[in-house]
Parts: structure tokens; C-alpha cells; sequence
């Protein structure tokens, strides 16, 4: 509740005072950088914990499950996208600058994502903050120590059990620490949101209202109908109003900082003390979500190039929509982890669709707007995932935390 005043109030101080509460943006720098630090080491300790009662074959079970279910709801979210940018029709009534600087960069292929899973070493994965690197590193540690708690005897065995022990304080340890950055949480996200406004002012928002606006409501039916009434209600059979209760944390956390790894951290928090999931399960499917889950990324696709057609008069046809979500889902696995990846992704699908590239830079100004959209998305996804894995595998309590609320 203090975090999500210290948004209002921050955003307000922001359009109301300008650039003279810039001051306060180291602040908000701050909040972002204790997230980020605390990332990897939660994320190995964590997955390595999780390793101790996770069998070979359930890891595969529960991977399976994941994946499948994060590229449907991606899917999903790109249909949800266009459907809602050609009814409200954003760009229509706009000229594109032709001179609009864009930066692009090369999309990794398919081989190469793969190929860079497995680090060269497994120590600058740590110190470059690379999560997929990590994740594999703490999956085949894990497993190696659970394989050996199952086989080994004497010596070897009590010391698996000694370096589970440790790995489980640690990772205790971190949730401690993540407490301790949500209480900063409060100021930062003041400063941030503070800062965000004094740049961008109302002015940058009013010539975009319509794009702004088709991706919000894009993003509210989808965490309503995709996550909320189908996930939690169908699936899960528990209120949604339950599962929002319990996600809020993280939910605000992604507007603030529009980081899905920044907020991974909370994410696990809440999954762990408010929905009651397994850290075996979470341990796994949250990290894989804040790396390959891009709902909002992908949706916001759909949204960009109904916006970029409408900039030049044209009108996409159904083939040309379905190709849309085609590229979008494979982009959202193939440009996972590389920094700048939805300008990776809008930059393929503009290209498939032969739209002017130069759209890329016209929506810049407004990006930080339509990012936090993007990534509250793609974090409330990563959870309601989680939480329906969670049920098909046992792995979550429905007597407790907000499920009773």
C-alpha cells in the first residue's frame, strides 16, 4: 500500500513540479540497482534449493508444462493485442516523421540462443547478471547434488546434505535482503516515478493517447480474461481477487521498474509467502518467465504494427496479422535475454511486414510508459503460470496465504 502511494504521489509530484524534482533521480537509481543485485544470487540459491526434491523426470514434467503454457498465453496475448488496436485504431490521424532516428540491432538466431545458454564460464555468467546462463548452471548443480543425495553414501552423501543446508539458509538469507529493498522500495519507487514524469510530461503522452490506450486495455483483458478467469478461476478454481492480493507486491514493482528479472526477486517472494507455491516449482518456473514469458512484449508487437499501417494508410490483412503473431511468439523465444529485445522483436515484425522501421524511433518517447504495461503483463503471467504448474504437480497450498482472503 506504501509503494503503491509513493507511486501516485511520485508521478504527480512529477507532472506538477517538472524537471526541478529531477534531483531525486538517484534515488530512484538506487532502488533499481539493489534489485538487480540481488537477482542472480536469489536465483541460483533459490533453483539449487529447489534441486534437493526435484527428480530428473519431474524437472522435465514441470519444464514441459512451463513452456508450453508461457508460448499459448503469448499467443493468446498477441491476438488479444490486435483485436484491440483494430477496433481503436491507433496512428490514424498521425504523420511519421521520416526522419525519426531509430538504433537497431541484429536479432540473435535460434542456434545461437541455445548455444549461449551454456556459458563459457560459469562465473562471468554471474558477474554479467546473464539469468539463462544461471539458471542452467543451478539446474545441472542441483541435479548433480540430488543425484548424489539419492546414490552416494557415508562422507559424500552428508556433505550434499550440509551443501543443501547452506544453499537453503542462503536463499532464506535473500528473501530477507528483498524485504529489506521493498521497505527502500517506498522511496525509490517515489524518486523513480517522480523523475519518469518530470521527463516525459503530459504533452508526450497526448499526441500517443490512442496507442497508450489500445495496449493498456490490450494488457487489462488479457490479465483479466487469460490470467484471472481462465488460469485462476477455471484452472485453479480460486477467486481472482485472491490471486491479485497476492501478486500486488510484484505487480507494482514491474510498473515501477519495467524489468521482469529486476522484479523476479518479488515475484518469488510473493510466490513463496502469498500464494503457498513450492520453491521447487518457483524456483523453476519464474526465473524461465522472466526470460522467455513476453506477453506484454509480444502483445505490444500486434499493437505497434496495426499503429505503424495505420501511419502510412495501410491496412493489414488477416494473413498478414496471423503473420504477426507467427513472428512474435518465436521472436519472444529467440530474443530472450538480449537487452533491448523488444526493439529486436518490433524491428523482425515490422521487416516480415515490410512497415517502415523508422516507426521504432517515433514510439521511443513514449516507451517507458508502454514498457511498464508491457511488463506488469509479462510478470503477472509468469505467476499465474507458476501457480497452475504449481497445482498440476502438487506443489501449492490453497489453505493458506491470500488464497484464505
Amino acid at each position: 500500500m506504501r509503494i503503491g502511494i509513493a507511486f501516485i504521489l511520485g508521478s504527480l509530484l512529477g507532472l506538477f513540479l517538472g524537471e526541478s524534482v529531477l534531483v531525486l533521480e538517484p534515488l530512484g537509481t538506487l532502488f533499481i540497482k539493489l534489485l538487480k543485485m540481488i537477482v542472480i544470487p536469489i536465483v541460483f540459491l533459490t533453483l539449487v534449493a529447489g534441486m534437493r526434491s526435484l527428480t530428473p523426470s519431474k524437472l522435465g514434467r514441470v519444464g514441459g508444462q512451463t513452456v508450453a503454457l508461457y508460448l499459448i498465453t503469448t499467443a493468446v496475448a498477441i491476438v488479444i493485442g490486435l483485436i484491440t488496436a483494430n477496433i481503436i485504431a491507433p496512428g490514424i490521424g498521425l504523420t511519421l516523421p521520416l526522419e525519426a532516428e531509430i538504433m537497431t540491432k541484429e536479432a540473435p538466431s535460434l542456434a545461437e540462443v541455445f548455444m549461449n545458454i551454456v556459458p563459457d564460464n560459469p562465473f562471468s555468467a554471474f558477474a554479467e547478471g546473464n539469468v539463462l546462463q544461471t539458471i542452467f548452471i543451478a539446474i545441472v548443480f542441483g541435479l548433480a547434488l540430488a543425484v548424489l543425495q539419492e546414490k552416494a553414501e557415508g562422507s559424500v552423501k552428508a556433505g550434499v546434505e550440509s551443501i543443501f543446508n547452506i544453499v537453503e539458509a542462503g536463499a532464506e538469507a535473500m528473501f530477507k535482503v528483498v524485504w529489506g529493498v521493498m521497505e527502500y522500495g517506498v522511496i525509490g519507487v517515489f524518486a523513480l516515478m517522480a523523475s519518469v514524469f518530470a521527463k516525459t510530461g503530459v504533452d508526450a503522452l497526448i499526441p500517443f493517447a490512442k496507442l497508450i490506450l489500445s495496449l493498456f486495455l490490450a494488457v487489462i483483458i488479457h490479465i483479466t480474461i487469460t490470467h484471472l478467469l481462465i488460469i485462476v478461476k477455471g484452472f485453479l478454481k480460486q477467486k481472482p481477487t485472491s490471486f491479485l492480493l497476492g501478486i500486488k507486491d510484484a505487480m507494482i514493482t514491474a510498473l515501477s521498474i519495467r524489468s521482469s528479472s529486476g522484479t523476479l526477486p518479488v515475484s518469488m517472494a510473493n510466490a513463496e509467502d502469498n500464494l503457498c507455491i513450492d520453491e521447487e516449482i518457483y524456483s523453476f518456473t519464474l526465473p524461465l518467465g522472466a526470460t522467455i514469458n513476453m506477453d506484454g512484449t509480444a502483445m505490444y508487437q500486434g499493437v505497434a504494427a496495426v499503429f505503424a499501417a495505420n501511419l502510412i494508410g495501410q491496412t493489414l490483412t488477416i494473413a498478414q496479422q496471423a503473420t504477426i503473431v507467427v513472428t512474435a511468439v518465436l521472436a519472444s523465444i529467440g530474443t530472450a535475454g538480449v537487452p533491448g529485445s523488444g526493439l529486436i522483436m518490433l524491428t523482425l515484425v515490422l521487416t516480415q511486414l515490410g512497415l517502415p522501421l523508422s516507426v521504432v524511433g517515433f514510439v521511443a518517447g513514449i516507451d517507458p510508459i508502454l514498457d511498464r504495461f508491457r511488463t506488469v503483463n509479462n510478470v503477472t503471467g509468469d505467476l499465474a503460470v507458476t501457480a497452475l504448474v504449481a497445482k498440476w504437480n502438487d506443489a501449492i497450498d490453497f489453505s493458506r496465504g491470500s488464497w484464505k482472503k
